[in-house]
């Protein structure tokens, strides 16, 4: 399987997941530039308000294209330096939100260890355009299987890394995310961890993304979703100032 991107794939794909945004935007960047033409009113203002919409179109684009494209986090270099080691009796789980980016590079990754691809995407609760969209585009990894949130079908103690890769964030429920942590610490080994990759909800994603940074999640939000599930130590590693490399162990 190939597993090089294509130039650009990361924020041609945040183009078109969210193409309804920017058709709106640009419908109401058109009708404030038609009001100011029809209607006397203070250019200052009105430049102000241009500019506030150009850059809340652009800048999202601008910021994925650097963290999608341009860094590296689809090389995995930043996982490479974390010293995991690939053997043939590692179990690992890759778990996503019904798009899938991953797998394919994990196994390039850990090529000898055994690895499981689970998928907890709810047609009911999860109903944004954008997933929808992602899904119809994904790759499927061999063996995918349906999960719910709150059940991942297997038993105790079994699986020595899971991977949460930018899709832990559409369980927007509290309650749901904490339930699901509780499974992915019951099927970790008591050495097991679980590798998370977010953006975050601060001010960096802020100046990124305006308000689209509300569909972000807080890092003390996540401490306390994994604490909550049993999880008793976290290390935070910044990956670019728009994303955060979380490991979580269920044992000091």
């Amino acid at each position: 399987m190939e597993i090089k991107r294509r130039k650009f794939k990361g924020v041609l794909n945040i183009l078109s997941f969210n193409r309804h945004f920017y058709f709106y935007g640009a419908i109401v960047l058109m009708l404030i530039v038609m009001s100011y033409l029809w209607f006397s009113w203070s250019t200052t203002l009105f430049w102000i308000i241009i500019t506030a919409f150009i850059y809340g179109l652009l800048m999202p684009l601008i910021v994925s294209a650097y963290v999608y494209d341009f860094s590296g986090y689809y090389d995995f270099n930043w996982l490479n330096k974390m010293n995991l080691k690939d053997t043939g009796t590692k179990e690992i789980l890759n778990i996503n939100a019904g798009f899938d980016e991953t797998s394919f590079i994990l196994k390039y990754n850990f090529p000898k260890s055994n690895l499981k691809v689970f998928d907890f995407y709810n047609s009911e609760k999860h109903t944004e355009p954008a997933i929808i969209r992602a899904r119809k585009v994904s790759l499927v990894y061999p063996n995918t299987q349906q999960i719910k949130s709150n059940a991942i079908p297997l038993s105790n103690k079994s699986v020595d890394l899971i991977f949460l890769l930018s899709a832990a964030h559409e369980i927007r429920s509290q309650e749901e995310k904490i339930q699901f942590l509780k499974e992915c610490r019951r099927v970790c080994k008591p050495d097991g961890s679980v590798i998370m990759v977010e953006h975050l909800r601060d001010f960096s994603n802020f100046l990124a993304f305006s308000i689209g940074f509300t569909h972000f999640f807080s890092k003390n939000t996540w401490k306390k979703a994994f604490s909550d599930a049993g999880f008793t130590t976290c290390t935070e590693k910044k990956f670019t100032p728009f994303m955060s490399i979380f490991t979580f162990f269920s044992k000091p």
